[in-house]
């Protein structure tokens, strides 16, 4: 049996009486784009915290690649993040505070300029980060979760901000990325723009209410997943 890259088991995280998140469990194979959805304040963004170590989880248990994050060898370039909660140097370029990122991994800095490149920001690379719009900050925060060509994206919200082209273009990166055999887990509360990025659908709403493929929770198209979600969490 192929061990799953992502693994959450019994997942509960509790701030004194209230549970952000509750007795959640899932999994998320190879080659596949996975979206985390529910509104804000669902977990989501706990539930990352806990997969990545950030926080520690009442109970259950997180593993990445076999292994719990802190303890995963070489877990800054085999799982790149992108959190809105990363602090970005505001008086660095663009270029610098990519290339501060790719020190702290220990990346070859050569591979910068083809970050930038690859993201859309080689153009401004000489730009002060705190100028940058927030959908260029978002760029750019991608740009340093691939810095060292992971197997695995972690994303936190990467739509927000983002204009249509920025959207059409970070779905295809993220397409791209799991057809080479990469993995993607993805939280965002945007449904119609999941519906046209992911495999596979996890519904949270502190615990799990859903998880299948994107064809099950649209009922092979005929049902829009924004429908689809507010059916299954209510409201």
């Amino acid at each position: 049996m192929v061990e799953p890259v992502i693994s959450i088991q019994g997942l509960t995280k509790r701030y004194r009486d209230h549970a952000a998140v509750r007795d959640l469990s899932f999994s998320v194979e190879r080659g596949r784009v996975v979206g985390l959805l529910g509104r804000n304040g669902a977990g989501k963004t706990t539930t990352l915290r806990c997969l990545l170590g950030l926080t520690a989880p009442t109970s259950g248990e997180c593993r990445i690649l076999g292994s719990p994050y802190p303890l995963l060898p070489g877990a800054a370039r085999r799982v790149g993040v992108s959190l809105d909660e990363m602090s970005l140097l505001g008086g660095l370029s663009v270029r610098a505070e990519t290339g501060v990122w790719a020190r702290y991994i220990g990346v070859d800095l050569r591979r910068v300029d083809e970050v930038l490149e690859l993201v859309g920001l080689a153009d401004t690379r000489r730009k002060r980060v705190k100028a940058l719009s927030t959908g260029m900050q978002k760029r750019l925060s991608l740009a340093i979760a691939l810095l060292a060509d992971p197997e695995v994206l972690i994303l936190d919200e990467p739509l927000n901000g983002l204009d249509p082209d920025g959207i059409r273009w970070m779905r295809r990166l993220l397409r791209d990325h799991a057809d080479a055999g990469g993995t993607v887990l993805v939280s965002s509360h945007l449904m119609a723009e999941m519906q046209e990025t992911v495999d596979e659908v996890i519904v949270l709403q502190e615990s799990l209410r859903f998880q299948g493929s994107l064809e099950d929770a649209t009922a092979g198209g005929t049902v829009s997943l924004e429908d689809r979600f507010f059916e299954i969490v209510g409201g």
